[in-house]
């Protein structure tokens, strides 16, 4: 048995966000809007109980994953994506519709 808790992220296109959920209880999402076929993503959020324990990041890595088995491509306007991606250079360079930004 392992203390670890089920850790699982989903994109749900009706509210425009990947949500990640911690033991079945939402932890936090990533807020994209469709721009001519690629996800923009637009904002992340870890919510305060959730902070500090790597669900970002997780959260990040699956949508990133998901996007791509998609076929699609990226818009990094968020900045905890954008850095997620640099971070990860050169691993996610061939999703980014546009160069990501400082």
């Amino acid at each position: 048995m392992t203390d670890e808790p089920l850790v699982t992220v989903a994109d749900n296109p009706e509210k425009s966000r990947f949500e990640v959920s911690v033991d079945g209880a939402l932890a936090g999402f990533a807020a994209y809007e469709i721009d001519r076929g690629a996800v923009v993503f637009v904002h992340t959020q870890v919510f305060e109980e959730y902070e500090g324990r790597g669900f970002a990041g997780q959260l990040a890595k699956a949508s990133l994953g998901m996007v791509r088995e998609a076929g699609g491509k990226v818009v990094a306007l968020c900045p905890y994506i954008r850095s997620y991606v640099k971070k990860h250079a050169p691993e996610y360079d061939d999703l980014l519709r546009q160069p990501a930004a400082d």
